[in-house]
């Protein structure tokens, strides 16, 4: 098994983030989506312009995933006002852990999820929060098994359709 490498990812990697972005995020909710909903939402979500904002937010980072030079996966990360709804001084928002299908299962996003957790302890965050879509029995399970509880819902709005994600959190003071 080759090593997974992190990278942070840089105002010169926007297409190379827009197509993961988009990749990863077709192939986890396409099939629970209506075609016309995702295109939006991968047209907009995934725009040159919004990752262009976001790459360039000082409150928000991203790490590429790579295998061999090839990026096989992408966290987000937001922290203070940037954070989509807590907007806790002292917490870290995970936005984003998307890995490729067929890398499913490989640890890549164990990999991400604990470099997410590296750098939560280094900005001193109590804790670490994210949603994650309650029809994702994959993703639930696997912040479950890293100690996340769930401690609310809320609404994400994928075009005309909207899904409840659950929100989770982990408390880094009691580790």
């Amino acid at each position: 098994m080759t090593s997974i490498e992190i990278k942070k990812v840089q105002t010169a990697d926007l297409k190379q983030l827009q197509e993961i972005g988009r990749q990863t995020f077709s192939e986890t909710f396409s099939a629970g989506n209506t075609e016309e909903n995702m295109q939006n939402y991968l047209e907009e979500g995934f725009s040159e312009e919004k990752l262009s904002k976001e790459l360039n937010d000082p409150n928000a980072e991203f790490y590429f995933a790579t295998q061999k030079n090839v990026v096989i996966g992408y966290l987000k990360l937001n922290f203070g006002a940037s954070q989509t709804e807590l907007k806790d001084e002292s917490a870290l928002e995970i936005e984003r852990i998307y890995v490729l299908k067929d890398f499913h299962g490989k640890s890549v996003g164990q990999v991400l999820y604990n470099q997410a957790i590296d750098i939560a302890k280094q900005k001193k965050a109590n804790y670490v929060w994210l949603g994650v879509w309650e029809e994702n029995p994959r993703a639930i399970s696997f912040y479950k098994k890293n100690g996340f509880v769930e401690f609310d819902k809320h609404i994400f709005k994928l075009g005309d359709d909207e899904q409840t994600d659950i929100m989770m959190k982990l408390m880094l003071d009691e580790k």
